[in-house]
């Protein structure tokens, strides 16, 4: 059992949070504060832990980043102090919205939020991975129609074997997950999200992976 934190109670924290709880791994959702977090966690099960998030980052082992992308890099730097030392894991995209509300431009071009988050946070080793899909698959990848894809970047070899042996507590077979190497390649991973609200204009809000087909 780990002790895993996750920052942001909405929709993406939520569901990672019910599957990994499911895993047997103590699990705390933390949101922007008390109220916000219990009015946005809806369904989550009722062993799962809430609160602040410096409380959460403090206290939990592995930490997963479910924040909003284009504010995770100024909100995680404030919490240097309490995620040195360990895991991050970060499964945001840093967008601009459009003006239909979906991914727009990417804030970071030539780079990427994990990568701005490796350097800011010198003593966490970050990982990047599960941006690449809809949030519901993250949780349940058996259920696409063809095996997924999920990609890992990150500059601790010890750090990613950890992260994937999560994946597989969230159900990623090993054939699909993807180390595509350091953290420099998370760029490749989240310019991905480019694509993404071209999708959804087109076919709905319908479960997707952005995959490799070999």
């Amino acid at each position: 059992m780990t002790n895993i934190g996750i920052l942001g109670a909405g929709r993406v924290g939520a569901n990672l949070a019910n599957k990994l709880a499911a895993a047997g791994h103590h699990v705390t959702l933390g949101g922007r504060g008390p109220q916000d977090t219990a009015a946005r966690t809806a369904g989550v099960a009722p062993h799962i832990a809430f609160a602040d998030q410096r409380t959460t980052a403090r206290t939990a082992g592995i930490v997963i980043n479910a924040t909003p992308g284009d504010s995770s890099l100024d909100r995680l730097t404030d919490l240097r102090t309490e995620l040195s030392g360990k895991i991050l894991i970060d499964v945001s995209n840093a967008t601009r919205d459009a003006d239909d509300g979906l991914p727009g431009d990417l804030c970071y071009p030539g780079s990427s939020l994990a990568e701005k988050l490796q350097r800011a946070l010198p003593d966490t080793d970050v990982v990047k991975t599960l941006n690449t899909m809809l949030f519901m698959v993250m949780t349940a990848p058996e259920t696409l129609a063809t095996p997924p894809t999920v990609y890992v970047s990150g500059d601790d070899e010890n750090a990613k074997k950890t992260v994937t042996g999560l994946l597989a507590d969230l159900g990623w077979q090993p054939g699909w997950i993807e180390d595509l190497g350091g953290i420099s390649t998370a760029r490749a991973t989240e310019a991905m999200i480019l694509v993404v609200p071209h999708i959804l204009r087109r076919h709905g809000f319908k479960p997707f992976a952005v995959s490799l087909s070999r």
